[in-house]
Protein backbone atom coordinates (compact mmCIF):
# COMPACT_ATOMS: atom_id res chain seq x y z
CA UNK A 1 0.00 0.00 0.00
CA UNK A 2 2.79 2.41 0.89
CA UNK A 3 4.78 1.70 -2.27
CA UNK A 4 1.73 2.03 -4.53
CA UNK A 5 0.54 5.29 -2.98
CA UNK A 6 3.96 6.95 -2.93
CA UNK A 7 4.62 5.85 -6.51
CA UNK A 8 1.37 7.55 -7.50
CA UNK A 9 1.78 10.84 -5.60
CA UNK A 10 5.39 11.44 -4.50
CA UNK A 11 7.44 13.96 -6.55
CA UNK A 12 9.18 12.48 -9.57
CA UNK A 13 12.65 12.81 -8.05
CA UNK A 14 11.73 10.65 -5.05
CA UNK A 15 13.21 7.18 -5.46
CA UNK A 16 11.15 4.45 -3.79
CA UNK A 17 12.57 1.05 -2.94
CA UNK A 18 10.52 -1.82 -1.55
CA UNK A 19 12.50 -4.36 0.47
CA UNK A 20 10.74 -7.64 1.21
CA UNK A 21 11.34 -11.37 1.25
CA UNK A 22 9.23 -14.20 -0.11
CA UNK A 23 10.57 -16.37 2.73
CA UNK A 24 8.68 -14.35 5.35
CA UNK A 25 5.00 -15.21 5.63
CA UNK A 26 2.29 -12.62 6.14
CA UNK A 27 -0.49 -12.62 8.70
CA UNK A 28 -3.05 -12.31 5.91
CA UNK A 29 -6.27 -12.23 7.96
CA UNK A 30 -7.26 -8.62 7.28
CA UNK A 31 -9.79 -9.42 4.62
CA UNK A 32 -12.65 -7.12 5.70
CA UNK A 33 -12.61 -3.34 5.35
CA UNK A 34 -14.62 -0.18 5.93
CA UNK A 35 -15.87 2.25 3.25
CA UNK A 36 -12.78 4.50 3.38
CA UNK A 37 -10.87 1.91 1.33
CA UNK A 38 -12.84 3.03 -1.72
CA UNK A 39 -11.21 6.47 -1.45
CA UNK A 40 -7.77 4.85 -1.31
CA UNK A 41 -8.45 2.70 -4.35
CA UNK A 42 -9.94 5.61 -6.28
CA UNK A 43 -6.88 7.74 -5.48
CA UNK A 44 -4.74 5.03 -7.09
CA UNK A 45 -7.00 4.97 -10.15
CA UNK A 46 -8.06 1.37 -9.52
CA UNK A 47 -11.02 0.10 -11.54
CA UNK A 48 -13.52 -1.45 -9.14
CA UNK A 49 -14.35 -4.44 -11.31
CA UNK A 50 -10.69 -5.20 -11.90
CA UNK A 51 -9.99 -4.89 -8.18
CA UNK A 52 -12.79 -7.31 -7.29
CA UNK A 53 -11.63 -9.77 -9.93
CA UNK A 54 -7.97 -9.65 -8.94
CA UNK A 55 -8.64 -9.97 -5.18
CA UNK A 56 -11.59 -12.41 -5.37
CA UNK A 57 -13.47 -9.70 -3.54
CA UNK A 58 -17.09 -9.19 -2.56
CA UNK A 59 -19.21 -6.36 -1.22
CA UNK A 60 -19.67 -5.46 2.44
CA UNK A 61 -22.59 -3.37 3.74
CA UNK A 62 -21.86 -3.81 7.45
CA UNK A 63 -20.97 -6.21 10.27
CA UNK A 64 -23.50 -8.48 11.97
CA UNK A 65 -22.83 -9.12 15.66
CA UNK A 66 -24.35 -12.47 16.52
CA UNK A 67 -24.71 -13.65 20.11
CA UNK A 68 -23.08 -10.67 21.82
CA UNK A 69 -26.20 -10.21 23.93
CA UNK A 70 -26.76 -13.96 24.23
CA UNK A 71 -27.29 -16.86 21.87
CA UNK A 72 -29.97 -16.17 19.27
CA UNK A 73 -29.60 -12.37 19.42
CA UNK A 74 -28.21 -10.40 16.50
CA UNK A 75 -27.77 -6.79 15.49
CA UNK A 76 -25.78 -5.05 12.78
CA UNK A 77 -23.38 -2.15 12.65
CA UNK A 78 -24.35 -1.21 9.13
CA UNK A 79 -22.65 1.48 7.09
CA UNK A 80 -24.68 4.56 6.26
CA UNK A 81 -27.52 6.35 7.96
CA UNK A 82 -30.14 4.90 10.27
CA UNK A 83 -33.59 6.47 9.95
CA UNK A 84 -34.24 10.08 9.03
CA UNK A 85 -33.68 13.24 11.03
CA UNK A 86 -36.67 15.42 11.89
CA UNK A 87 -36.41 19.06 12.91
CA UNK A 88 -33.17 19.95 14.64
CA UNK A 89 -32.58 16.50 16.15
CA UNK A 90 -30.95 13.38 14.71
CA UNK A 91 -33.07 10.26 14.23
CA UNK A 92 -31.81 8.49 17.32
CA UNK A 93 -33.41 11.08 19.63
CA UNK A 94 -36.82 10.47 18.04
CA UNK A 95 -36.22 6.72 18.23
CA UNK A 96 -35.43 6.96 21.96
CA UNK A 97 -38.69 8.84 22.56
CA UNK A 98 -40.64 6.34 20.46
CA UNK A 99 -39.00 3.49 22.37
CA UNK A 100 -40.16 4.95 25.67
CA UNK A 101 -43.69 5.26 24.26
CA UNK A 102 -43.63 1.69 22.95
CA UNK A 103 -43.67 2.57 19.26
CA UNK A 104 -40.05 1.93 18.21
CA UNK A 105 -38.90 -1.22 16.48
CA UNK A 106 -35.30 -2.42 16.48
CA UNK A 107 -32.83 -0.52 14.30
CA UNK A 108 -32.76 -3.13 11.54
CA UNK A 109 -36.13 -1.75 10.44
CA UNK A 110 -34.70 1.73 9.80
CA UNK A 111 -31.33 1.03 8.17
CA UNK A 112 -31.35 0.70 4.38
CA UNK A 113 -27.90 -0.88 4.46
CA UNK A 114 -29.02 -3.55 6.92
CA UNK A 115 -32.33 -4.26 5.17
CA UNK A 116 -30.44 -4.72 1.89
CA UNK A 117 -27.68 -6.75 3.51
CA UNK A 118 -30.03 -9.17 5.25
CA UNK A 119 -31.86 -9.65 1.94
CA UNK A 120 -28.50 -10.29 0.20
CA UNK A 121 -29.07 -7.28 -2.04
CA UNK A 122 -26.93 -4.43 -3.32
CA UNK A 123 -27.73 -1.32 -5.38
CA UNK A 124 -26.98 -1.69 -9.06
CA UNK A 125 -26.23 1.13 -11.51
CA UNK A 126 -28.74 3.93 -11.04
CA UNK A 127 -29.82 2.64 -7.63
CA UNK A 128 -29.61 4.51 -4.32
CA UNK A 129 -26.15 5.50 -3.12
CA UNK A 130 -25.18 3.27 -0.23
CA UNK A 131 -21.83 3.37 1.56
CA UNK A 132 -20.09 0.02 1.23
CA UNK A 133 -16.72 -1.63 1.60
CA UNK A 134 -15.20 -4.92 0.52
CA UNK A 135 -14.14 -8.36 1.61
CA UNK A 136 -11.06 -9.54 -0.27
CA UNK A 137 -8.03 -11.79 -0.18
CA UNK A 138 -5.37 -9.62 1.46
CA UNK A 139 -2.54 -11.58 -0.16
CA UNK A 140 -3.99 -11.02 -3.63
CA UNK A 141 -4.49 -7.32 -2.85
CA UNK A 142 -0.83 -7.03 -1.82
CA UNK A 143 0.31 -8.73 -5.03
CA UNK A 144 -1.95 -6.48 -7.11
CA UNK A 145 -0.55 -3.33 -5.48
CA UNK A 146 3.01 -4.62 -5.87
CA UNK A 147 2.50 -4.95 -9.63
CA UNK A 148 1.02 -1.46 -9.73
CA UNK A 149 3.92 0.00 -7.72
CA UNK A 150 6.58 -1.66 -9.88
CA UNK A 151 4.76 -0.48 -12.98
CA UNK A 152 5.13 3.07 -11.70
CA UNK A 153 8.86 2.80 -11.11
CA UNK A 154 9.24 1.32 -7.62
CA UNK A 155 12.38 -0.80 -7.24
CA UNK A 156 11.68 -4.07 -5.47
CA UNK A 157 14.56 -5.73 -3.63
CA UNK A 158 14.29 -9.31 -2.42
CA UNK A 159 16.16 -9.72 0.83
CA UNK A 160 16.22 -10.20 4.58
CA UNK A 161 17.20 -7.38 6.95
CA UNK A 162 20.19 -8.43 9.04
CA UNK A 163 20.67 -5.18 10.96
CA UNK A 164 19.77 -1.50 11.03
CA UNK A 165 22.49 1.16 11.01
CA UNK A 166 21.91 4.49 12.75
CA UNK A 167 23.62 7.82 12.20
CA UNK A 168 25.82 8.59 15.20
CA UNK A 169 24.96 12.31 15.20
CA UNK A 170 21.25 12.57 14.37
CA UNK A 171 20.17 9.15 15.62
CA UNK A 172 18.29 8.62 12.35
CA UNK A 173 18.42 5.36 10.43
CA UNK A 174 21.28 5.53 7.94
CA UNK A 175 21.01 2.19 6.17
CA UNK A 176 19.70 -1.36 6.20
CA UNK A 177 22.16 -4.23 6.08
CA UNK A 178 20.68 -7.12 4.09
CA UNK A 179 21.70 -10.72 3.65
CA UNK A 180 24.40 -11.26 1.05
CA UNK A 181 26.42 -8.33 2.43
CA UNK A 182 24.13 -5.80 0.72
CA UNK A 183 23.49 -2.35 2.12
CA UNK A 184 20.64 0.08 1.37
CA UNK A 185 20.92 3.75 2.26
CA UNK A 186 17.91 6.09 2.25
CA UNK A 187 16.64 9.39 3.60
CA UNK A 188 13.39 7.98 4.96
CA UNK A 189 12.31 4.51 6.05
CA UNK A 190 8.81 3.04 6.41
CA UNK A 191 8.75 0.06 8.75
CA UNK A 192 6.41 -2.67 7.48
CA UNK A 193 8.14 -5.53 9.31
CA UNK A 194 5.04 -6.62 11.21
CA UNK A 195 5.05 -7.59 14.87
CA UNK A 196 8.87 -7.68 14.87
CA UNK A 197 9.00 -3.89 14.28
CA UNK A 198 12.69 -4.16 13.38
CA UNK A 199 13.11 -0.46 12.60
CA UNK A 200 10.67 1.48 14.77
CA UNK A 201 11.24 -0.60 17.90
CA UNK A 202 14.40 -2.60 17.31
CA UNK A 203 16.41 0.42 16.16
CA UNK A 204 14.45 3.54 17.17
CA UNK A 205 13.05 2.25 20.49
CA UNK A 206 9.66 3.90 20.07
CA UNK A 207 8.12 2.12 23.04
CA UNK A 208 4.85 0.18 23.23
CA UNK A 209 1.58 1.08 24.96
CA UNK A 210 -0.08 -2.14 26.11
CA UNK A 211 -3.91 -2.19 26.02
CA UNK A 212 -4.44 -5.79 27.09
CA UNK A 213 -6.04 -4.60 30.33
CA UNK A 214 -9.14 -3.56 28.37
CA UNK A 215 -8.73 -5.75 25.27
CA UNK A 216 -7.34 -8.98 26.72
CA UNK A 217 -7.80 -11.27 23.71
CA UNK A 218 -4.27 -12.32 22.74
CA UNK A 219 -4.70 -15.19 20.29
CA UNK A 220 -6.43 -15.90 17.00
CA UNK A 221 -6.74 -19.20 15.18
CA UNK A 222 -7.52 -18.75 11.48
CA UNK A 223 -8.40 -21.01 8.57
CA UNK A 224 -10.22 -20.49 5.26
CA UNK A 225 -12.90 -22.92 4.13
CA UNK A 226 -14.84 -23.72 1.01
CA UNK A 227 -17.99 -21.78 0.30
CA UNK A 228 -21.27 -22.68 1.93
CA UNK A 229 -24.30 -21.05 3.48
CA UNK A 230 -25.43 -17.61 2.36
CA UNK A 231 -23.04 -15.52 0.28
CA UNK A 232 -23.59 -12.51 2.51
CA UNK A 233 -22.73 -8.90 1.63
CA UNK A 234 -21.70 -8.41 5.25
CA UNK A 235 -19.14 -9.69 7.75
CA UNK A 236 -20.26 -11.79 10.70
CA UNK A 237 -18.79 -11.47 14.20
CA UNK A 238 -20.08 -14.41 16.21
CA UNK A 239 -19.62 -14.43 19.98
CA UNK A 240 -18.02 -17.60 21.34
CA UNK A 241 -17.08 -18.81 24.81
CA UNK A 242 -13.94 -16.70 25.18
CA UNK A 243 -13.99 -14.29 22.26
CA UNK A 244 -15.54 -14.13 18.81
CA UNK A 245 -15.40 -15.76 15.39
CA UNK A 246 -15.20 -13.88 12.12
CA UNK A 247 -16.80 -15.01 8.87
CA UNK A 248 -15.74 -13.20 5.70
CA UNK A 249 -17.21 -14.43 2.39
CA UNK A 250 -15.05 -14.13 -0.74
CA UNK A 251 -15.66 -15.30 -4.28
CA UNK A 252 -13.50 -18.41 -3.87
CA UNK A 253 -13.66 -19.18 -0.16
CA UNK A 254 -14.79 -18.02 3.28
CA UNK A 255 -12.26 -16.51 5.68
CA UNK A 256 -12.71 -17.66 9.27
CA UNK A 257 -10.98 -17.03 12.56
CA UNK A 258 -11.54 -17.19 16.30
CA UNK A 259 -10.12 -14.31 18.36
CA UNK A 260 -9.88 -15.40 21.99
CA UNK A 261 -8.28 -14.91 25.39
CA UNK A 262 -5.71 -17.58 26.21
CA UNK A 263 -6.41 -16.98 29.91
CA UNK A 264 -9.89 -18.40 29.36
CA UNK A 265 -9.44 -20.91 26.53
CA UNK A 266 -6.62 -23.10 25.20
CA UNK A 267 -5.41 -23.00 21.60
CA UNK A 268 -6.59 -26.57 21.09
CA UNK A 269 -10.07 -25.76 22.40
CA UNK A 270 -10.29 -22.67 20.19
CA UNK A 271 -9.22 -24.69 17.14
CA UNK A 272 -11.83 -27.38 17.82
CA UNK A 273 -14.55 -24.73 18.19
CA UNK A 274 -13.54 -22.97 14.97
CA UNK A 275 -13.40 -26.16 12.91
CA UNK A 276 -16.81 -27.20 14.24
CA UNK A 277 -18.37 -23.93 13.05
CA UNK A 278 -17.27 -23.64 9.42
CA UNK A 279 -19.61 -23.44 6.43
CA UNK A 280 -17.52 -25.87 4.40
CA UNK A 281 -14.40 -28.01 4.45
CA UNK A 282 -11.31 -26.38 5.94
CA UNK A 283 -8.73 -25.31 3.36
CA UNK A 284 -5.47 -26.28 5.04
CA UNK A 285 -4.49 -26.43 8.69
CA UNK A 286 -5.54 -23.71 11.16
CA UNK A 287 -2.84 -21.20 12.08
CA UNK A 288 -2.51 -19.70 15.53
CA UNK A 289 -1.48 -16.04 15.79
CA UNK A 290 -0.20 -14.51 19.01
CA UNK A 291 -0.51 -10.78 19.69
CA UNK A 292 -0.68 -8.07 22.31
CA UNK A 293 -3.21 -5.31 21.74
CA UNK A 294 -1.72 -1.83 21.81
CA UNK A 295 0.32 0.63 19.80
CA UNK A 296 3.76 2.20 19.57
CA UNK A 297 4.07 5.20 21.84
CA UNK A 298 5.53 6.99 18.83
CA UNK A 299 4.67 5.66 15.40
CA UNK A 300 7.04 8.13 13.73
CA UNK A 301 10.54 8.59 15.18
CA UNK A 302 13.20 10.60 13.34
CA UNK A 303 13.22 9.41 9.75
CA UNK A 304 11.25 6.22 10.41
CA UNK A 305 7.48 5.72 10.19
CA UNK A 306 5.78 2.46 11.24
CA UNK A 307 2.79 1.03 9.41
CA UNK A 308 0.52 -1.93 10.02
CA UNK A 309 1.52 -4.41 12.69
CA UNK A 310 4.79 -2.57 13.23
CA UNK A 311 2.72 0.41 14.43
CA UNK A 312 0.48 -1.62 16.70
CA UNK A 313 -2.37 -4.10 16.74
CA UNK A 314 -6.09 -3.99 17.40
CA UNK A 315 -8.17 -7.05 16.75
CA UNK A 316 -10.26 -6.90 13.54
CA UNK A 317 -13.60 -6.61 15.36
CA UNK A 318 -14.53 -3.49 13.35
CA UNK A 319 -12.27 -4.14 10.33
CA UNK A 320 -9.95 -1.22 11.05
CA UNK A 321 -6.49 -2.73 10.39
CA UNK A 322 -6.19 -1.86 6.71
CA UNK A 323 -7.82 1.52 7.29
CA UNK A 324 -5.19 2.44 9.90
CA UNK A 325 -2.45 1.80 7.35
CA UNK A 326 -4.18 3.89 4.72
CA UNK A 327 -5.04 6.76 7.06
CA UNK A 328 -1.40 6.88 8.22
CA UNK A 329 -0.28 7.08 4.60
CA UNK A 330 -2.74 9.87 3.87
CA UNK A 331 -1.40 11.73 6.91
CA UNK A 332 2.17 11.18 5.68
CA UNK A 333 1.36 12.66 2.28
CA UNK A 334 -0.11 15.74 3.95
CA UNK A 335 3.06 16.21 6.02
CA UNK A 336 5.58 15.29 3.33
CA UNK A 337 8.58 17.60 3.08
CA UNK A 338 12.01 17.73 1.51
CA UNK A 339 14.92 16.70 3.68
CA UNK A 340 14.79 15.61 7.28
CA UNK A 341 11.23 15.86 8.72
CA UNK A 342 10.76 18.80 11.07
CA UNK A 343 10.05 17.71 14.68
CA UNK A 344 6.82 19.71 14.66
CA UNK A 345 5.49 17.61 11.77
CA UNK A 346 6.50 14.38 13.45
CA UNK A 347 4.85 15.43 16.72
CA UNK A 348 1.68 16.36 14.87
CA UNK A 349 1.55 13.00 13.13
CA UNK A 350 2.01 11.13 16.39
CA UNK A 351 -0.65 13.18 18.16
CA UNK A 352 -3.16 12.45 15.40
CA UNK A 353 -2.26 8.77 15.39
CA UNK A 354 -2.68 8.59 19.17
CA UNK A 355 -6.12 10.15 18.92
CA UNK A 356 -7.27 7.88 16.10
CA UNK A 357 -6.03 4.68 17.73
CA UNK A 358 -7.37 5.43 21.22
CA UNK A 359 -10.84 6.33 19.94
CA UNK A 360 -10.99 3.11 17.90
CA UNK A 361 -9.85 1.24 21.02
CA UNK A 362 -12.75 2.75 22.97
CA UNK A 363 -15.23 1.64 20.31
CA UNK A 364 -13.94 -1.93 20.45
CA UNK A 365 -14.02 -1.98 24.25
CA UNK A 366 -17.67 -0.88 24.16
CA UNK A 367 -18.64 -4.08 22.34
CA UNK A 368 -17.04 -6.26 25.01
CA UNK A 369 -18.18 -4.26 28.04
CA UNK A 370 -21.82 -4.07 26.91
CA UNK A 371 -22.19 -7.81 26.34
CA UNK A 372 -25.12 -9.81 27.69
CA UNK A 373 -23.47 -13.24 27.85
CA UNK A 374 -23.92 -13.96 31.53
CA UNK A 375 -22.44 -17.05 33.15
CA UNK A 376 -19.25 -17.30 31.06
CA UNK A 377 -16.02 -16.24 32.87
CA UNK A 378 -14.55 -14.30 29.95
CA UNK A 379 -17.70 -12.31 29.27
CA UNK A 380 -18.35 -11.75 32.97
CA UNK A 381 -14.85 -10.25 33.24
CA UNK A 382 -15.51 -8.00 30.24
CA UNK A 383 -18.60 -6.48 31.89
CA UNK A 384 -16.48 -5.71 34.95
CA UNK A 385 -13.78 -3.82 33.02
CA UNK A 386 -12.43 -0.55 34.34
CA UNK A 387 -13.14 1.57 31.29
CA UNK A 388 -10.91 4.29 29.79
CA UNK A 389 -12.03 7.77 30.82
CA UNK A 390 -12.72 8.77 27.22
CA UNK A 391 -15.19 5.90 26.89
CA UNK A 392 -16.77 6.58 30.28
CA UNK A 393 -17.46 10.16 29.18
CA UNK A 394 -19.30 8.95 26.07
CA UNK A 395 -21.34 6.46 28.05
CA UNK A 396 -22.36 9.03 30.66
CA UNK A 397 -23.48 11.45 27.93
CA UNK A 398 -25.49 8.73 26.22
CA UNK A 399 -27.14 7.61 29.45
CA UNK A 400 -28.07 11.17 30.43
CA UNK A 401 -30.17 12.07 27.39
CA UNK A 402 -28.98 10.02 24.43
CA UNK A 403 -26.30 12.51 23.45
CA UNK A 404 -23.55 11.24 21.13
CA UNK A 405 -20.68 13.49 20.12
CA UNK A 406 -18.12 12.71 17.43
CA UNK A 407 -14.96 14.44 18.57
CA UNK A 408 -12.72 16.00 15.93
CA UNK A 409 -11.77 13.36 13.35
CA UNK A 410 -12.93 10.27 15.20
CA UNK A 411 -13.28 7.38 12.77
CA UNK A 412 -16.63 6.15 13.99
CA UNK A 413 -19.63 8.43 13.55
CA UNK A 414 -22.53 9.15 15.87
CA UNK A 415 -24.60 6.66 13.86
CA UNK A 416 -21.99 3.93 14.39
CA UNK A 417 -21.97 4.50 18.16
CA UNK A 418 -25.78 4.58 18.18
CA UNK A 419 -26.03 1.19 16.49
CA UNK A 420 -23.71 -0.50 18.99
CA UNK A 421 -25.15 1.24 22.05
CA UNK A 422 -28.72 0.43 21.05
CA UNK A 423 -27.86 -2.95 19.57
CA UNK A 424 -26.25 -4.08 22.83
CA UNK A 425 -28.92 -2.65 25.08
CA UNK A 426 -27.14 0.26 26.77
CA UNK A 427 -30.13 2.16 28.14
CA UNK A 428 -30.57 5.91 28.53
CA UNK A 429 -32.35 7.73 31.34
CA UNK A 430 -34.20 9.82 28.81
CA UNK A 431 -33.90 11.74 25.58
CA UNK A 432 -33.58 15.32 24.42
CA UNK A 433 -36.92 17.01 25.31
CA UNK A 434 -36.87 18.87 21.99
CA UNK A 435 -38.09 15.58 20.52
CA UNK A 436 -41.45 16.15 22.27
CA UNK A 437 -42.19 18.99 19.83
CA UNK A 438 -43.09 16.37 17.22
CA UNK A 439 -46.71 15.27 17.74
CA UNK A 440 -46.96 11.61 18.68
CA UNK A 441 -48.94 10.66 15.57
CA UNK A 442 -46.28 12.29 13.39
CA UNK A 443 -43.58 10.43 15.29
CA UNK A 444 -45.32 7.12 14.60
CA UNK A 445 -45.73 8.13 10.97
CA UNK A 446 -42.06 9.08 10.69
CA UNK A 447 -40.97 5.63 11.82
CA UNK A 448 -43.50 3.77 9.70
CA UNK A 449 -42.84 5.78 6.55
CA UNK A 450 -39.08 5.47 6.97
CA UNK A 451 -39.32 1.70 7.26
CA UNK A 452 -41.73 1.39 4.34
CA UNK A 453 -39.56 3.49 2.03
CA UNK A 454 -36.41 1.56 2.94
CA UNK A 455 -38.01 -1.85 2.47
CA UNK A 456 -39.35 -0.75 -0.92
CA UNK A 457 -35.92 0.57 -1.95
CA UNK A 458 -34.17 -2.64 -0.84
CA UNK A 459 -36.67 -4.88 -2.62
CA UNK A 460 -35.96 -3.03 -5.85
CA UNK A 461 -32.25 -3.82 -5.64
CA UNK A 462 -30.71 -6.79 -7.45
CA UNK A 463 -28.96 -9.55 -5.54
CA UNK A 464 -25.44 -8.52 -4.64
CA UNK A 465 -24.01 -11.61 -6.33
CA UNK A 466 -25.53 -10.37 -9.62
CA UNK A 467 -24.01 -6.90 -9.21
CA UNK A 468 -20.64 -8.47 -8.41
CA UNK A 469 -20.82 -10.83 -11.37
CA UNK A 470 -21.66 -8.05 -13.81
CA UNK A 471 -18.79 -5.86 -12.64
CA UNK A 472 -16.24 -8.66 -12.99
CA UNK A 473 -17.61 -9.83 -16.37
CA UNK A 474 -17.53 -6.28 -17.74
CA UNK A 475 -13.80 -6.11 -16.99
CA UNK A 476 -13.23 -9.43 -18.77
CA UNK A 477 -15.24 -8.18 -21.75
CA UNK A 478 -13.21 -4.95 -21.98
CA UNK A 479 -9.94 -6.92 -21.88
CA UNK A 480 -11.17 -9.27 -24.58
CA UNK A 481 -11.96 -6.33 -26.85
CA UNK A 482 -8.57 -4.76 -26.11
Amino acid sequence: MAAALLARFAPAHFEIELVESETIGTVGVGEATIPQIRHFNQALGIDEGEFLRETKGSFKLGIAFDGWMGDGHTYMHAFGQVGRAAGVLPFHQHWLRAKKLGHARTLDHYSLNEIAARALRMPGPGGPELPYAYHFDAGLYAAYLRRMAEGRGVTRTEGLIQSVERDSESGDIAALALDGERRIEADFFIDCTGFRALLIEGAMEAGFEDWSDVLPCDRAVAVPCSGGGDFTPYTRSIAREAGWQWRIPLQHRIGNGYVFSSAHLSEDEATITLLANLDGDADGSPRVLTFTTGKRRRQWVGNCLALGLAAGFMEPLESTSIHLVQSALARLLNLLSEGRPAPALVDHFNAQADFEWTRIRDFLVLHYWANGREGQPFWNAMRALELPGTLTDKLEQWRANGHIHREHEELFTEVAWFQVLAGQGVETQGYNPLADALPQNELVGLLANTEEQMVRAANAMPLHVEVLGKLVSQVRAKESVA
